[in-house]
């Protein structure tokens, strides 16, 4: 795989596809740029589509001290490395990423993000500071399966499902990216979006969530993505809030892809 190298010299892996203007896919929790691939097959036709591993997953570099900067800069030298200025997508904690990127002034083109995980309310912010001081101890006691089930709980999984994922084969391999979940912490900040910040951002932004509840998130107070995109577009300049026809909190190719090439193109 093609890889660049960040300001800090860790190098960044990416792919990237078809031919057109440039959309840089960037990944949420847990995802090692795998959950984007089928994104970025779909906007091939239209787009040259770039999907990477965030860093320290996957083939990618991990220099530490980790600091949200250095992720902006990631993006920053990638985007410079494929002919930038370039869209930019970002799901989940990457929709995160995405607006503090744009935030800091990169040669960004359009916007677009779904199901950013921001804690709208005391309780929801209360309970993202709970995990994230877990998640610090966690992590630092080298507990990197506590680390994921605290993540799962604060997602809204059930004990049941902690458990079917534990014994899962797809357990070992989340083992070894459960030190980014202090990562995508940084990303969401103290929990609610960053209204100073997103207030500077120029460029259109696409907010997007699923219609539905996704099952394995059941736990999670109703209406929660909904209401994290309606306080993100509430900071933007020029938003565009927009629900989809999806159920499930990953990436859905089929119905994003063509969402994303009427938004990019318009």
């Amino acid at each position: 795989m093609p890889q660049v190298t960040s300001r800090d010299g860790t190098s960044i892996v990416y792919e990237r596809v078809g031919s057109g203007p440039v959309v840089v896919l960037v990944g949420g929790g847990l995802d090692d740029g795998a959950e984007n691939r089928p994104l970025a097959q779909e906007l091939a036709e239209d787009f040259t589509a770039v999907n990477y591993a965030r860093r320290g997953r996957a083939g990618s570099g991990d220099v530490q001290p980790y600091a949200l900067e250095r992720e902006i800069e990631d993006l920053a030298a990638l985007i410079d490395a494929v002919g930038g200025p370039a869209h930019l997508f970002g799901a989940s904690s990457g929709g995160a990423l995405v607006l503090e990127a744009a935030a800091a002034g990169l040669p960004i083109g359009k916007v677009a993000v779904f199901d950013v995980p921001y804690a709208i309310g005391d309780t929801a912010v209360q309970a993202w500071q709970a995990y994230v001081r877990q998640l610090r101890v966690a992590l630092a006691d080298g507990e990197h399966g506590e680390a994921l089930k605290l993540f799962m709980r604060l997602a809204g999984a059930s004990e049941q499902d902690i458990a079917g994922a534990e014994g899962s084969p797809m357990w070992p391999p989340l083992l070894n990216l459960a030190h980014t979940l202090a990562y995508d912490a940084a990303c969401l900040g103290e929990g609610p979006p960053p209204a100073t910040r997103l207030a500077t951002i120029d460029q259109p932004v696409l907010v997007a969530t699923g219609a539905g509840v996704d099952p394995h998130m059941a736990g999670l107070p109703g209406g929660f993505f909904g209401q994290a995109a309606d306080a993100i577009a509430a900071c933007l300049p020029h938003a565009e809030r927009r629900t989809l026809d999806v159920r499930e909190h990953m990436v859905n190719a089929k119905i994003l892809g063509p969402a994303l090439t009427g938004f990019f193109r318009s």
